[in-house]
């Protein structure tokens, strides 16, 4: 079984989640994992000298909780599949495997070594300073942010960690936030299909199942590109099997 994991990180609402579920819609075999859902109460948050919460620090969320559950989806991510199409014969034939897709999506990624193995895919999603503010000022958070918060904590932390970042990872792709999310999506999703696509002519070949056959026919076996009838995404399996029959 072949696990591929995309990382969606960037700046505070910069559309992580947003683009996160689009992606999902769009992507075979794609389970999300927030970093958002393992956020410790605010009793277990640290404060500074004026008052303010340390929510956008790493040890304000459980980390070694997180890592776990992404580990667990790694060695047994069966419930993300698709259905297998009925009576395939050639799957016992050929041991070719299923490919599961992870999105996991947060703030502070990139950020966290016991994570750095995982990525397939990494992306970031930046949004200048004005527009953060605006959009952070527009949501509703609990607890809520007081007066200087952004200014004197969240967009301070941001600068921080991206600068950690920028210095100890590499092959971050950065994307302009404030572009729509559906050019955010397709680019993405063309991005991400290719390296699926490209990942599994790797375990096909290996499994001799058409070691000689063109890399552009296997494209027209393995996806359905918004076919009439079809999802996005979806393996093509009679053409896939019509090539293993020549």
């Amino acid at each position: 079984m072949e696990t591929f994991v995309i990382g969606l990180g960037g700046v505070t609402n910069g559309g992580k989640t947003t683009l996160a579920g689009k992606l999902k819609q769009l992507l075979p075999n794609c389970t999300i994992i927030s970093q958002d859902d393992f956020f410790k109460p605010e009793s277990e948050v640290a404060k500074d000298d004026r008052g303010f919460l340390q929510y956008d620090v790493l040890d304000a969320l459980y980390m070694e909780t997180m890592v776990a559950s992404i580990r667990s989806w790694m060695t047994k991510p069966e419930d993300s599949a698709l259905p297998r199409p009925p009576n395939n014969t050639h799957d016992d034939q050929t041991g070719a495997k299923d490919i599961r897709v992870l999105i996991i999506e947060g703030f502070l990624l990139f950020n966290y070594k016991p994570l750095s193995d995982i990525w397939n895919k990494k992306y970031f999603l930046t949004i200048p300073y004005e527009e953060c503010k605006r959009r952070r000022s527009s949501r509703i958070y609990s607890p809520p942010d007081p007066p200087g918060y952004f200014d004197g904590h969240v967009w301070p932390m941001y600068q921080k960690h991206r600068r950690e970042m920028e210095e100890n990872e590499a092959s971050i792709v950065y994307l302009d936030g404030t572009k729509p999310q559906e050019d955010l999506c397709s680019r993405i999703y063309d991005d991400i299909m290719q390296e699926l696509e490209d990942k599994f002519i790797v375990i096909l070949r290996e499994h001799l199942i058409f070691p000689f056959t063109p890399k552009t026919e296997v494209s027209k076996a393995l996806l359905c590109m918004h076919k009439p009838g079809s999802q996005p995404g979806e393996f093509h399996y009679n053409h896939l099997a019509s090539l293993m029959n020549h």
